[in-house]
């Protein structure tokens, strides 16, 4: 995948009734379906059900199997309830007879209410001041990690640029914190709120477990560590469009027990705070 449009064809999905659907899969470099791709067809699913204007605000979901790359998907959708002001869905994700996935969806509708929000990090270098995934590969590919190098040379709808960049050859514990600016590759002019979100569904799966693995990357690193998300949960707060940067700043409180837990914040260029993430993953030493 090399833009919005390739990207947008993977997540909107093939209808088979008014509460099932079908998707493909594509890898972003590993073995198994990515989680953000399935978390974005999933809300795509819910969504499809929802026929009073109601907007997402929150989803909850559960990874229970890796996924099968070479399988399609199919994603039932369950009405939970259309209430008075909000309406929920629960999806339940199914490769052949085996479930991987569940997702449980929270749609509201428009309201006015009370404002206010944290105020994103100060003095953060600007993503024209910075190497994208793409720029690093090019200038330093010949000394990364071969793990690395292989996930950087997959094409990506989406450009990446990190804000710390730290030496991969240099065993040494980091901060348990990232930030990552990251733009959309192509023309995003035009989506409805429902398609921006699922897009950035898709994105908030990339980076986060990062966080967790930096305090311990004397010794821990991606080759060395089975990782895989376990959980994850979203909170959509505020429109926004794909037209410029956006920064995703992640940091970790905890990692115990092979977990690592991780939570985010969205913002746009301007410091608008359009989501936020909090997601546990598998952190397992290879022994």
């Amino acid at each position: 995948m090399t833009s919005v449009q390739d990207l947008l064809s993977l997540l909107i999905l093939e209808k088979i009734n008014e509460t099932e659907f079908n998707g493909v899969s594509k890898t972003i470099g590993g073995p198994n379906v990515f989680g953000g791709q399935v978390l974005a067809q999933a809300i795509n699913a819910a969504c499809r059900t929802i026929t009073n204007k109601r907007v997402l605000h929150s989803m909850h979901a559960y990874f229970l199997e890796a996924g099968n790359l070479n399988i399609p998907i199919t994603y039932n959708v369950s009405k939970v309830r259309d209430g008075g002001s909000f309406s929920v869905r629960r999806v339940t994700a199914h490769q052949k007879e085996t479930t991987i996935f569940i997702l449980s969806a929270s749609f509201h509708k428009k309201e006015d209410g009370y404002n206010h929000q944290v105020q994103m990090a100060s003095g953060l270098k600007q993503p024209e001041d910075l190497l994208s995934w793409t720029d690093i590969l090019h200038q330093f590919g010949d000394f990364l990690p071969k793990s690395l190098k292989a996930f950087f040379s997959i094409n990506q709808p989406v450009e990446f640029k990190p804000v710390e960049i730290f030496n991969p050859l240099d065993r040494k514990d980091l901060p348990s914190f990232s930030h990552v600016w990251f733009k959309l590759k192509g023309d995003a002019s035009g989506l409805d709120l429902a398609t921006k979100q699922q897009i950035l569904t898709y994105i908030s799966d990339y980076n986060i477990l990062v966080s967790a693995l930096n305090p311990h990357a004397s010794t821990a690193h991606w080759g060395n560590t089975q990782t895989a998300s376990l959980d994850h949960s979203m909170w959509y707060f505020r429109d926004f469009d794909f037209d410029d940067w956006l920064l995703y700043d992640m940091e970790s409180p905890n990692a115990s027990n092979a977990r690592g837990f991780a939570r985010g914040n969205i913002f746009t260029r301007d410091g608008k705070l359009v989501a936020s993430v909090a997601q546990e993953g598998l952190m397992r030493p290879i022994k």
